[in-house]
Parts: structure tokens; C-alpha cells; sequence
């Protein structure tokens, strides 16, 4: 490791101005994700139609996969039919999240939804480890209109239920999901950071292909303890 390439040896003072110039620019950023959140608050909606989707206990209204909540979070799982590993991207990002009760306390729910029919989206839910509640809309032309059709990517959306009634009051799909990931926020703070090829480094930083370095899906079964479906 003697040519590994390091960022350069300073006096703590120096670390220290070089740290407050950058906190200026984190405060400001930190400040304008507020902002966007206040207008992603004011933002209108659409309403929906009555959509069926299939789950766990079988079929289930949209409205009803709220249960006794108002808001619900939806992250549109990738699906390719007949493959045993599905999305590693999917995978990993849905894997992170083994404890969702502190939504609870905000009124709301956050749910997977694939196109893989249901009994194969179990299986694969069981074989990966997730911890989090599948339906399928395999028979529904719900993930279609949400962004998320058959063989397209995926996505995130918000719904909003008032009654019966459910309205969709935001989206987001590619990088605007990093904003619910936990592991690239940690993967950013480091020296190196993601070490992908895109990313603007000092010369001499270590650099990999994109994605080279996410685990696959079965490393991840591995890591979050597998069950065989």
C-alpha cells in the first residue's frame, strides 16, 4: 500500500479552514434540500383509480395496503421474468431496510410493488432476506402507471389516502432515489468515495467501472441471511 495515493498532509489549523470552507457549502446544500422539501410539501396531486394488487394474504385494494395509515411510500422493484437474481440495484437499496416501525409515528407505510408474479416476488423476498411487505402487479395496470411498467425500471412514489380515496403526490426514479439510501450517504464521506469512474477525484484516486463494486444480488442474499424459497 506504500503508492497508494493519499490527500495531502496538513497542520490541524489548516485541516481545520480547509474543513469550515467546505461546511459552508454542506450548510448551504443541507439548507436548500429544506427548500425542496417545503415545495415537494406544497406540491398538487392526482388522484388514482381504484387499483387491485396482489400481496402476501392475496388480492388487496391500493387504499387497503395503507391499512391504518394515510401515507404510503412505494419503491418499484425491477422484474425480470425467469431470472433467479433479480436487479442487484433493487436488491441492495430495498435489503437496507430491516426495521420500518419509526414510520408508525409518522402516519405512514413503506411497501414494495414488482411486476414478478406474486408467488416468484415471495420467493425472492424469502431468498434475499427482505424484511419488507411485496405485492405484485403483475395482473394491475398500477406499476405501469406509476412508472414502473413490465421490463421498464424502477422507481418511487408517495400516495396520499383520504378515505377511500388515494392520490399520487410524488415521483422520482435513477439517482433521485440515492436521497432513501443510507449506504452511498456513507460511501460519499470517504476519502475515495464510491470510486467510480464518473466521479470527480483527484488524479490518482482509485477508480473502478460503474456498479463494479455493488454486491450482486446472491453476495447480498449471503450478507442478509438467505432463507430458501
Amino acid at each position: 500500500m506504500s503508492n497508494q495515493a493519499l490527500p495531502p498532509v496538513v497542520d490541524t489549523d489548516t485541516w481545520q479552514r480547509e474543513l469550515d470552507a467546505l461546511r459552508v457549502r454542506e450548510k448551504a446544500a443541507t439548507r436548500e434540500l429544506d427548500a425542496i422539501a417545503a415545495q415537494r410539501r406544497r406540491l398538487p396531486m392526482v388522484e388514482m383509480p381504484d387499483y387491485t394488487l396482489e400481496g402476501e394474504e392475496g388480492t388487496v385494494r391500493l387504499a387497503d395496503i395503507f391499512r391504518d395509515r394515510p401515507q404510503l411510500i412505494v419503491y418499484s422493484h425491477m422484474w425480470f421474468p425467469g431470472e433467479e437474481w433479480q436487479c442487484p440495484g433493487c436488491t441492495g437499496l430495498t435489503s437496507q431496510y430491516t426495521r420500518l416501525e419509526f414510520l408508525n409515528n409518522y402516519d405512514a407505510r413503506f411497501v414494495i410493488v414488482t411486476q414478478g408474479p406474486i408467488d416468484e416476488a415471495l420467493a425472492y423476498k424469502r431468498r434475499v432476506g427482505n424484511k419488507m411487505d411485496w405485492y405484485s402487479t403483475a395482473n394491475s395496470p398500477f406499476g405501469a402507471d406509476i412508472g414502473a411498467p413490465p421490463g421498464g425500471g424502477f422507481g418511487l412514489n408517495v400516495f396520499l389516502r383520504n378515505g377511500d380515496t388515494v392520490y399520487r403526490t410524488w415521483h422520482t426514479n435513477g439517482r433521485g432515489t440515492e436521497q432513501i439510501s443510507n449506504f452511498f450517504g456513507l460511501i460519499d464521506l470517504l476519502p475515495y468515495g464510491r470510486q467510480e469512474e464518473w466521479q470527480d477525484s483527484p488524479d490518482g484516486w482509485p477508480k473502478s467501472p460503474t456498479y463494479s463494486r455493488w454486491g450482486s444480488s446472491k453476495d447480498i442474499a449471503a450478507a442478509y441471511g438467505a432463507q430458501e424459497a
